[in-house]
């Protein structure tokens, strides 16, 4: 192959994987913050694994771009800014009012519905992966989706229960719903370097991915009888693009305290 097409390929392939790993790096932090504040001790022990999976994986991806020569996957995990990650905004948005050491008011409708859609994604994006041209990548993704699958079947049934249920867990419910939809198509963008990943093979087409989730997004809501809301939108703006909210530099100051007392630890 070319030169000039190799390194193409390689600076497209780092962009994926960025975000690949910024995603789940900050969704499972977010769900760490739920740690003995979740509905029941069950719950919270169910929560705290699927945490755990979701931060492995995210470790997987910096381990790849730690191969690449981006860097040491501990300092691309917690050195790097706000701006330079690659994350969509939805996952980073923090789980309700406080934090989690001072009055934490979290909205757990909004976690059922955040991450049972992320979720579902994922394993769409999963699949496409592990066709990918890059081998450690469709290799990693294969494992992964078996994990994938536990995680969804878990957060179905809160998702369900609790939009068939009555009165306020039904209003909130639909609420969350809405704010999920106003930033998933965040979630959905391959980013300004969308074509190439699909011309490299390192993905499906995304049009054609797209659709897919379409697809299996309105099954989802004929099962519990709610209208498709339609297209997702993305009203705060794209994080594939370095678009992000203050909530993200928050988390990341808080996750980043014990790296920057001592880069070398492993995290």
């Amino acid at each position: 192959m070319d030169p000039q097409i190799e390194n193409n390929k390689q600076a497209v392939l780092i962009e994926l994987l960025y975000q690949l790993a910024d995603d789940d790096f900050i969704l499972a932090y977010r769900g760490s913050e739920w740690l003995g504040l979740a509905p029941h001790i069950e719950e919270d022990i169910a929560y705290a694994s699927i945490n755990q999976d979701t931060m492995g994986h995210a470790a997987m991806y910096y381990e790849m771009l730690e191969v690449l020569g981006e860097g040491s996957a501990d300092q691309l995990a917690h050195g790097r800014k706000a701006e330079s990650r690659k994350n969509a905004i939805l996952l980073e948005l923090a789980n309700g009012k406080g934090t989690y050491l001072d009055q934490p008011k979290y909205d757990w409708a909004f976690t059922v519905v955040r991450h049972y859609f992320y979720d579902i994604y994922k394993k769409l994006k999963l699949e496409s992966l592990k066709q990918s041209s890059y081998e450690p990548l469709a290799h990693a993704a294969t494992k992964m989706k078996m994990e994938q699958f536990y995680h969804i079947m878990h957060w179905k049934v809160w998702f369900n229960q609790l939009c068939l249920s009555s009165g306020e867990g039904k209003t909130r419910m639909g609420a969350a719903i809405q704010k999920v939809w106003d930033e998933f198509a965040g979630v959905i963008s391959y980013g300004p370097n969308g074509q190439l990943m699909s011309k490299y093979g390192l993905l499906e087409e995304e049009g054609h991915f797209k659709l897919r989730w379409e697809n299996e997004m309105k099954k989802v809501f004929e099962e519990i009888s709610m209208s498709y809301p339609g297209d997702p939108h993305m009203k705060m703006g794209n994080g594939r693009e370095g678009c992000h909210t203050e909530e993200l530099a928050q988390a990341l100051s808080t996750l980043s305290e014990v790296y920057d007392l001592d880069p070398q630890a492993s995290w």
